[in-house]
């Protein structure tokens, strides 16, 4: 068994040569090659599986089950996207679905409606050119009745009323002249003809009233017009006026508050340096009642020691009266001693007086040291009261400063606001007057401007005078070339067509555009003065002389 499964590899492996044999490569040939991929040398053959196919596509397929799934979903997914597209742009245009029928109803409906439009459209235009025929026509209609309402044109219409009653005149003498008797029929047919005259003077009469009447109405409306608009341009001026007035009474509101609250601030100010005075004056005081109960403890402390001075001068004198005592029987024993021992007398004696002389003079000198101890320590206290004064100067006077500087810079913020305030002020005050003066300019300009538009008006009113009078001029030669066939009384024609709108009979006023007034004028520049017509109404007796006057005879 052993040298069967060293002569060969089993069990999944490929069936080869011996493990250990040798490999003669030199003696292959290119048939004998092995084909698949060649292992890379030093790799160990027992350390290598070799599967079957089958078993590693199944490997394979286990391995990429998800990726494949997971791919095979997103191409299920675009194809059925691709397929809703698809038909989604197939029955697109289909009219036979609901999507469908409903687009071509919308289609219809704005088909209809843009036929509407432009049919009303038409419609508007057409009505617009009508309109604007009209406009056109009363327009020219308005011209022509505001050119016959003119005085020139009244006038030399007047002058032609009395052209033909001149020729009617001078035909009903011309007729009474040559007249013969009329019968009943013709006198009738007179009458009838006087009746159709009268009915049809009486007609034109209530055509001109009614006309006048319309335009009075007219001229009545538009002076309405006219006043509403200047109703509606005063209450304008009165609300901008009641704005200007209600923001200048805003703006003194605020310079009130302003000022108030400057004399608020002022106040507080005022009120802070007294409390501030009040409080350095309660320091002070505070300071003079301290320095004076240290004076006061001071005084007390000398008071003291001079008591103490005194005890210890009394004291002194006892320990003096003590020693003089002392001394007294000191001197006394030795007097007795030098009785009783009179050898040894000098000797006692001198040592006596030597130790009294030295008591003495220690207590001499301790009393000057206690008494240096003494005015060294009234010394230091001296100093001490003294250092702590000016070190309480010092500080008072520190604070002094400290304050001192507060108030001058308080009072420097105090000056720069009010600087500030004042600058603000002045600018205000500047702008106001740039704007005044603006405004004065801008006033003197319009003025000027106004002037000019004055000069500019003058100018065309005396050239559309100018072109009025060439075309009354035109009009009224016309008149006279057809009135001269007929009569020869052009005289009131060629007397209304003199030189000068107005129709009056004295001279032109060049200034005035050669105006020729009708009425009495009072200076060289055509003033009209006052008229003072009789209100009394013209009777019968009236009319009837003014009918004999002028010629006729019905």
């Amino acid at each position: 068994m052993g040298s069967a499964s060293d002569a060969q590899v089993r069990f999944g492996r490929r069936t080869g040569q011996p493990r250990g044999a040798p490999v003669e490569t030199d003696s292959w040939t290119d048939s004998q090659i092995p084909c698949g991929t060649l292992l890379p040398s030093g790799v160990d053959l027992r350390q290598i599986t070799i599967i079957p196919n089958d078993e590693w596509q199944r490997i394979q397929d286990s391995l990429d089950k998800l990726s494949r799934k997971a791919a095979q979903l997103r191409a299920e997914k675009k194809a059925k996207k691709d397929m809703h597209l698809n038909s989604q742009e197939m029955v697109k245009h289909w009219t036979n679905t609901y999507a469908g029928m409903r687009k071509q109803k919308l289609k219809a409906k704005e088909l209809r409606a843009q036929n509407e439009e432009n049919e009303k459209q038409r419609i508007d235009v057409e009505e617009a050119s009508y309109r604007a025929e009209e406009r056109k026509k009363a327009i020219e209609s308005a011209k022509i009745y505001q050119y016959y309402q003119t005085d020139r044109v009244k006038t030399f219409h007047s002058a032609l009323l009395l052209s033909k009653v001149l020729k009617e005149r001078d035909a009903q003498i011309q007729f009474q002249k040559s007249k013969v008797k009329t019968d009943a029929k013709w006198e009738e047919q007179l009458k009838q003809n006087f009746e159709k005259a009268l009915q049809e003077e009486q007609e034109k009469a209530d055509k001109r009233r009614s006309d006048r009447m319309a335009l009075a109405n007219d001229h009545l409306k538009q002076m309405k017009e006219r006043e509403e608009v200047e109703e509606q341009r005063k209450r304008e001026e009165e609300k901008d006026a009641k704005e200007i007035e209600k923001q200048a009474k805003l703006h003194e509101l605020e310079l009130i508050k302003q000022q108030e609250k400057k004399e608020e601030k002022m106040l507080e100010c005022k009120r802070i340096h007294l409390e501030t005075m009040e409080n350095r004056n309660i320091i002070r005081a505070i300071e003079e009642q301290q320095q004076e109960e240290e004076d006061e403890k001071i005084r007390k402390f000398v008071i003291a020691k001079k008591g103490l001075a005194n005890i210890r001068r009394e004291k002194d004198a006892e320990t003096h009266k003590l020693m003089e005592e002392r001394k007294e029987r000191i001197f006394n024993y030795l007097s007795e001693f030098n009785r009783k021992k009179l050898h040894n007398e000098d000797d006692i004696i001198a040592r006596d007086i030597a130790e009294a002389e030295a008591e003495k003079e220690q207590a001499e000198k301790e009393k000057e040291e206690r008494r240096k101890a003494r005015m060294e320590e009234i010394k230091e206290y001296r100093e001490a009261v003294v250092k702590s004064k000016m070190e309480h100067k010092n500080q008072e006077k520190k604070e002094s400063e400290e304050t001192l500087k507060a108030l001058i810079k308080a009072d420097k913020l105090f000056w720069k606001y009010e600087k500030e305030k004042q600058r603000k002020a002045d600018e205000e005050k500047k702008m106001t007057q740039t704007f005044i003066i603006q405004q004065i300019a801008e006033k003197k300009v319009n003025l000027k401007q106004q002037l000019e538009n004055d000069l500019e008006y003058d100018r065309k009113t005396e050239a559309l005078e100018l072109e009025k009078e060439k075309e009354f001029k035109q009009y009224a030669r016309e008149v006279i070339e057809s009135e001269s066939k007929l009569t020869k009384n052009i005289y009131p024609l060629l007397r209304a067509v003199k030189l000068g709108p107005g129709g009056g009979r004295g001279r032109p006023f060049g200034e005035r555009g050669g105006i020729r007034p009708s009425y009495q004028s009072r200076d060289f520049y055509g003033t009209q003065l006052p008229s003072y017509a009789s209100r009394r109404p013209a009777g019968r007796d009236g009319v009837e002389k003014t009918k004999g006057r002028l010629g006729f005879t019905w």
